[in-house]
Order: C-alpha cells, then sequence, then structure tokens
C-alpha cells in the first residue's frame, strides 16, 4: 500500500499507529512539501545503474523517491521505532534496503561492500544536531563516494559553501574545501515540515575531488593549524598560531611574509592555498 507520506494527518496516524512520537533529541521533522523529495531525488544524480545511500529515512518519504530514481537504496535508520513504520511504507520496494544503525558507529567499508561495485551517492535530510561529524566522517573516510546531496540548515549551508578567504569562511569551509566542491542546491521554507524548525534549510551538493586541490606536507597538522588558526579567530595569525600550536610567533610572522601576506592577517583572510603553504612552513620548524 502507497501511502502519501507528505500529508500531515497521514504521517500523523503512522506515528500513532506504531506507538510512536517525534523526538526533538533526535531531530525529526519530517518532510510535508511535496516538491522536495523528488527534487533532492533527482538532483542527487544517481541513475539505475548506481546506489544511494540515505541517512535518517524517518517515515520513507525521500526513500520512496530514491528508489524511483537509482538502482538501489540503503537506508541507515537510528530510531528502533521506526524500522517496523519503515517496513510498511518502503517494503514493498525490492531495490530498498533498512539497516538499523548509527552511522556514526557502523563500519562504512563494511556498508560499502553492500553496494558491490557501483557507484555510490550519498542522499539525505540530515538530522542537524550531527549534520558536521557525519558530512565529516564521509569525506574523511575515503571510501569512494560520488556525490553527496544532503539537506542543512541555511545558516550551516552558507558557511559550508562559503569561499575560504570570505567573512563566513572557517575551519569547516576548509575542511570541506580540501575534500570537496560545495554548491547551494536550492531553499526549502521551514513550513515544508511537521513540526516547522524555527530555521530555513538548504539542500547543498559536494562533489568530492579525485585529489585534494592544494598539497601538504602533514595533512593532520594542517587540520591542526586551521583548528588552531580559526580557534581564535578575532587574533591575528602569529597570536593565533603561536597560542593553539605552540610555535614562534616569529615563525608564523616569517610564514605569512613569504607568501607577501601581511603580519596582522587572520584566518578568515587566507584562501585554502595561502592556509596550506602556511601550514607547511610551519611544519617544516616543529
Amino acid at each position: 500500500m502507497a501511502y502519501e507520506l507528505t500529508d500531515p494527518k497521514t504521517v500523523s496516524a503512522l506515528l500513532a499507529r506504531h506507538g510512536l512520537a517525534l523526538q526533538k533529541a533526535r531531530g525529526q521533522n519530517f518532510l510535508i512539501n511535496p516538491t522536495v523529495c523528488p527534487r533532492m531525488a533527482r538532483a542527487c544524480g544517481a541513475g539505475k545503474a548506481d546506489a544511494v545511500l540515505e541517512i535518517g529515512p524517518g517515515v520513507g518519504v525521500l526513500t520512496r523517491q530514491l528508489a524511483a530514481v537509482a538502482g538501489q537504496v540503503l537506508a541507515v535508520e537510528v530510531d528502533h521505532g521506526l524500522i517496523p513504520l519503515l517496513a510498511e511504507t518502503v517494503g514493498d520496494l525490492p531495490n530498498v534496503q533498512v539497516v538499523e544503525g548509527d552511522i556514526l558507529k557502523l563500519d562504512l567499508a563494511d556498508l560499502w561492500r553492500r553496494f558491490e561495485n557501483k557507484r555510490v551517492f550519498v542522499c539525505a535530510n540530515l538530522p542537524y544536531y550531527i549534520t558536521t561529524p557525519i558530512l565529516m566522517a564521509l569525506l574523511e573516510s575515503g571510501l569512494p563516494i560520488a556525490g553527496m546531496t544532503v539537506m542543512v540548515q541555511k545558516e550551516f549551508a552558507a558557511r559550508l559553501c562559503a569561499p575560504v578567504g570570505s567573512r563566513q569562511s572557517g575551519a569547516l569551509t576548509v575542511a570541506a574545501a580540501y575534500h570537496a566542491h560545495c554548491e547551494a542546491v536550492f531553499s526549502v521554507a521551514r513550513g515544508s515540515f511537521l513540526p516547522a524548525p524555527k530555521v530555513d534549510s538548504t539542500v547543498i551538493r559536494l562533489t568530492p575531488h579525485a585529489a585534494p586541490p592544494v598539497t601538504v606536507t602533514d595533512e593532520a597538522f594542517f587540520f591542526k593549524t586551521v583548528k588552531a588558526a580559526f580557534g581564535q579567530r578575532r587574533k591575528t595569525l602569529p597570536n593565533a598560531l603561536s597560542a593553539g600550536l605552540g610555535v614562534e610567533k616569529s615563525a608564523v610572522v616569517n610564514a605569512l611574509t613569504a607568501q607577501n601576506l601581511p603580519a596582522a592577517a587572520r584566518a578568515e583572510q587566507l584562501t585554502l592555498p595561502q592556509l596550506a603553504a602556511l601550514a607547511n612552513a610551519l611544519r617544516a620548524d616543529v
């Protein structure tokens, strides 16, 4: 039986029948705008020869749309109570498999083996309270992800996709730019959800780079440098990095001067190549 999963009355009845209630602690806001999920499914780029990993399928509204465009859909749901509900709403779809588990605790490499060498796309309405760890776990996994199309808070999207070197950029912006190209796809108003959150949303697409766009001599030290630089973003880089990395201020000034950058520069003023060159120079001094 096919349900109108964007109908608030249908969703409420399904939840009630399974003895469930929306859990704010898990960021559960179900989509009721019928235009959003078909658009997300199309935007993710998967075809019939491809697979999609969905994180947090909820009642299955996006899952059904993904099943219509992709050859295989694997939906990971952490809420035990939603598993029997999903069996009811998407159980008729032969190309959908629901896996109970926490995406941050599952073995991603083991999960990928279920896709049997298909191209894998990620498409999800991510729980907003754990958006960052989920995205970073996927980007840092080293797995061959063809693309990630996810819905996130509007403000988060603006920060994540901001140009490195702009006022909106931060450590997360740099990490995302190092691993992937980020772009906003379309906006989603808060009224598209049940219950309506207090913020609007944006669907973004992350396309992983075949190789990082900059060369760093020590990747771990590069990200340590970025974290220290933005951890005290109001301070100049010599002050922020001497405190965060334990390096001499003069070493930071020399590294900045070598790039024709002012000694009073702040983290948000440096581009990705400039941050990489700064980290490489400092790595040689520690």
